[in-house]
């Protein structure tokens, strides 16, 4: 089951009690709006029947009306909807008006207009009915019409407020996405600055711009980056500790081994298992020394005081020089070109950078093949540069064979720590590093030094 966002749950639990609060605000709204309305329309009717009491008289016994037919028609004027009226007595006598009238309520309260719903001639009409006395004897008056000119302003009230509370809500809405995005920023700025974190850095994260409600999250996730870096500590350690005292053995190991072949040259069984021990040995020591070289070179324990300005060229022709018998076993041919370069750096672990990038083109290159190991004095600093005509790698393996123990061919011998250790020993000199898919079919390394700083102290080992 996924857990929910907490974007969609604070939308959900400010935006849905708003959505029906102002949705019971509009109709409190329409109600209030129409009502007046309502009560001045039927003020109007009660007005027309108030008009024909004063032409109502008493004449032997009986009501009559003084009302003429233009007289009338003044009464029944109105450009939206049609007027009826109606005058009768006690009896129910027509005094005037329409004789199809509704029947109106029989009231005891004199002057004071009924309204009330009713139907006059199939269609729906609103009705004033109010009672007076004319002498003696009552009389009822009514007065209806049609309901056009109400439905109308009932419409304009409705599509109004519709509008008005239609644009409220939208920019409520946006306000509250906005206002919650705004909250919601100091985890996003969270996560992408531990997404920019390289795997190495196990730094404590800053709590100073840290939302209060955010601490208690940054506290824990420091406690368990200091586990982690002093786990990694601890590791980093066991793995120098134990290095370094294989380092001794193994070399006395191998001195043995060289001798007993020199002592058994002319015994071809025993000197065949000497040759696979030493060259077992010779595994074992390399990668003794990558693991040394593993430990020193980590970014997180790395102190940048260690850089000194170094001749970037003459570490690697010194380099290039150790390689030549191992690359003449394949028959390759191992070129250079250097120019004079000054970079920054530590010289055991430049030279740990160039032997390691050296050795694995040509482990991976075939007999007969072409390595070309380059120092160049570039626009932006120092370059240096192996190529090779090997099988070449895959755009998917680029990134990967930086991981540890990761290996493109497992018939190729190797432990899968050198370019690991050629990415830390990169990251240690502030240098960016390059894979490319070489012309001839290979691949071509590039890491790119930064120039040295004026009055960089220069120490160069002899």
């Amino acid at each position: 089951m996924s857990m929910p966002s907490i974007r969609i749950s604070l939308l959900k639990w400010l935006i849905v009690p708003l959505l029906i609060v102002n949705l019971i605000g509009a109709g409190l709204t329409y109600w209030l709006a129409w009502i007046p309305a309502q009560i001045a329309f039927d003020q109007s009717l009660a007005d027309a029947g108030w008009a024909m009491i004063p032409r109502l008289h008493e004449a032997g016994g009986e009501v009559e009306i003084d009302l003429s037919k233009q007289a009338e028609q003044v009464l029944r004027v109105d450009h939206f909807d049609a007027i009826f009226l109606v005058v009768r007595d006690r009896q129910g006598k027509l005094l005037a008006g329409d004789g199809d009238f509704p029947v109106l309520p029989q009231r005891e309260e004199l002057n004071d207009p009924t309204p009330y719903d009713g139907v006059m001639r199939g269609e729906p009409v609103r009705i004033v009915a109010l009672r007076t006395m004319i002498g003696n004897q009552p009389v009822f008056i009514g007065v209806a019409e049609t309901l056009r000119k109400r439905m109308h302003i009932r419409s304009v009230i409705f599509l109004a407020l519709a509008l008005l509370e239609g644009v409220l809500a939208l920019t409520l809405i946006i306000a509250i996405w906005l206002a919650v995005s705004k909250g919601l920023l100091p985890l996003k700025e969270m996560k992408a600055g531990l997404n920019a974190r390289n795997r190495d850095d196990l730094s404590t994260l800053n709590e100073k711009d840290v939302p209060l409600e955010l601490r208690p999250v940054v506290n824990a996730i420091n406690a368990l980056l200091d586990k982690v870096r002093l786990d990694a500590k601890v590791q980093q350690s066991f793995l120098a500790n134990v290095a370094h005292q294989l380092r001794t053995p193994l070399a006395g190991f191998r001195t043995q081994l060289e001798w007993l072949l020199q002592k058994h040259a002319d015994e071809p069984e025993s000197a065949h298992s000497i040759t696979l021990m030493a060259s077992s040995t010779e595994r074992m020591i390399r990668q003794t020394n990558q693991l040394l070289t593993l430990a020193r070179a980590e970014p997180a324990k790395f102190e940048k005081e260690r850089l000194r300005v170094v001749e970037l060229n003459k570490l690697v022709e010194e380099s290039v020089q150790h390689f030549v018998e191992e690359a003449h076993k394949k028959n390759i041919d191992l070129g250079f070109n250097l120019q004079p370069t000054r970079v920054m750096g530590d010289h055991f672990l430049l030279r740990d950078l160039i032997d390691n990038l050296i050795d694995n083109a040509i482990r991976y290159t075939p007999p007969n093949g072409t390595v070309t190991v380059s120092s160049l004095h570039g626009k932006d600093g120092g370059i240096f540069s192996v190529e090779d005509s090997g099988p070449g790698i895959a755009p998917s393996e680029q990134e990967l064979i930086f991981d540890r123990f990761h290996r493109l061919d497992d018939n190729v011998a190797g432990n899968g720590l050198g370019l690991s250790i050629v990415r830390d020993i990169t990251k240690d000199h502030g240098a960016r590093i390059t894979v490319e898919s070489a012309a001839s079919g290979g691949t071509i390394f590039s890491v790119y030094f930064p120039f040295p700083i004026l009055g960089t102290p220069s120490k160069l080992p002899s």
